[in-house]
C-alpha cells in the first residue's frame, strides 16, 4: 500500500499554503539524514539552506569551495558551521569538480548546488571522463506544491534537456515515474502534454506522446499510466476532460506533466510560481546520485523541500529490494 504523504490544502482554511511540501519535510526528518556535498555555498540563501537542513536532521553536509569565503558568509549572517567538514577548492569551477570527485570517492549521498551558475556544476556532472553518468538521460523535476491544486505537480523536463528526441523522451518519463515511485506516492498518473489532444503530423510532440504511450504499453517504459497528447487543461481539470469527451485514467488528474521541450516547461514552471503561487522544489535524477538544483534567486524553504525530496530518494535507495519467492 503506498504511502501519502502529502495532504491537499483545506478548502475551509483558505488553502493551507504549501502544505503538500511541508508533508514532504516532515517525513524527510523522520529518515536518516543524508550525507550531502554542498557545492560552493558562499551567499547567504545557499550556506543557510544547507545548515538549516542539516538543523533539521535531514542532511550531514561538507561544503566544497573558498574556506575563507564561507567562513565570511557564516560570520556575516551568524551560521554555526563549527560542525560541517569544509573541503577548500579555490572557485566555483574548482568546487564543482571537488564536488563531484567527492561523490565518486562515495563521500556523499547527495549532490546540493550552491551559489554557483547551474551549467557549472552540470558540466562536471555530465563530464564523460569524470562526471556521474549512468545509463539513463539526466533529466530534471520540478515538485510545485500549488496552493489552489489539491494534488502535487510534477514538471519535467524544464532544466536539462532543450530539444529532447523520442529516446531522450523515454528518459525523462523513466526518471520522472521512479522518482514519483521512490517518494512513497504509487503509481502516477503521466500525461505527454501537447497544443492538442490529437495526434496531427503538423504538431512534432503530438506523435512523441503518442509513441511514448505505444512505448509503456510495450513495456518500454514501466511503473505509471500514461496518456498523450494532452493538452494542459484537459490534463489537470476533469472539467476540460469531461467537456471534450476524453475519458482515460491521466485526463483531469495528471499528477506528472510531460512538456514537449525545456522552452515549454521553464515557462510553464514559472507561470504556476509566479501567477499561482507554486513552490517549487527542484532535482535532477539519472545520475549516479540526486542532484538539488535550485535556483540562486530560491528561497531557503524552497531549498528545503528540494532537499526533502532528495532526502526520501536516497533513502528510498537504501531499502533493498524484495526478491519474489520462489
Amino acid at each position: 500500500m503506498p504511502i501519502s504523504p502529502i495532504e491537499a490544502p483545506n478548502e475551509n482554511s483558505g488553502h493551507a499554503a504549501h502544505a503538500k511540501h511541508e508533508g514532504l519535510i516532515k517525513r524527510a526528518k523522520e529518515v536518516q539524514a543524508a550525507i550531502t556535498v554542498v557545492v560552493h555555498p558562499c551567499d547567504e540563501t545557499s550556506l543557510r539552506g544547507a545548515t538549516e537542513a542539516a538543523e533539521a536532521g535531514m542532511i550531514i553536509p561538507i561544503l566544497v569551495g573558498p574556506k575563507d569565503k564561507i567562513s565570511s558568509v557564516a560570520h556575516k549572517y551568524d551560521l554555526d558551521i563549527s560542525r560541517y567538514e569544509i573541503v577548500d577548492a579555490p572557485h566555483s569551477d574548482a568546487a564543482a569538480a571537488k564536488g563531484v570527485e567527492l561523490i565518486r570517492q562515495g563521500r556523499g549521498e547527495l549532490l546540493m548546488k550552491g551559489s554557483l551558475h547551474t551549467d557549472e556544476l552540470m558540466r562536471e556532472v555530465t563530464s564523460g571522463a569524470t562526471g556521474l553518468r549512468t545509463a539513463r538521460r539526466i533529466s530534471h523535476v520540478f515538485a510545485l506544491d500549488v496552493p489552489t491544486h489539491p494534488d502535487p505537480l510534477f514538471v519535467t523536463d524544464a532544466a536539462v534537456n532543450i530539444f529532447p528526441d523520442l529516446d531522450v523522451k523515454r528518459d525523462i518519463v523513466q526518471n520522472a515515474i521512479d522518482f514519483f515511485r521512490d517518494l512513497g506516492l504509487g503509481e502516477p498518473r503521466v500525461a505527454l502534454l501537447s497544443a492538442v489532444e490529437t495526434v496531427t503530423s503538423k504538431i512534432p510532440s503530438t506523435i512523441d506522446a503518442a509513441a511514448l504511450c505505444k512505448m509503456a504499453e510495450r513495456g518500454q517504459i514501466t511503473g505509471g499510466l500514461l496518456d498523450g497528447p494532452l493538452a494542459f487543461d484537459n490534463a489537470i481539470s476533469p472539467e476540460a476532460a469531461e467537456i471534450k469527451g476524453i475519458k482515460s485514467a491521466v485526463a483531469g488528474r495528471a499528477q506528472i506533466l510531460v512538456v514537449p521541450d525545456l522552452e515549454a516547461g521553464n515557462m510553464l514552471a514559472k507561470n504556476l510560481i509566479f501567477l499561482a503561487k507554486a513552490d517549487a522544489a527542484g532535482i535532477v535524477l539519472g545520475a549516479r546520485v540526486p542532484i538539488i538544483l535550485t535556483s540562486r534567486a530560491d528561497s531557503v524553504r524552497t531549498r528545503m523541500a528540494s532537499c526533502a525530496i532528495a532526502v526520501l530518494l536516497a533513502h528510498a535507495r537504501r531499502i533493498p529490494a524484495v526478491l519474489p519467492k520462489v
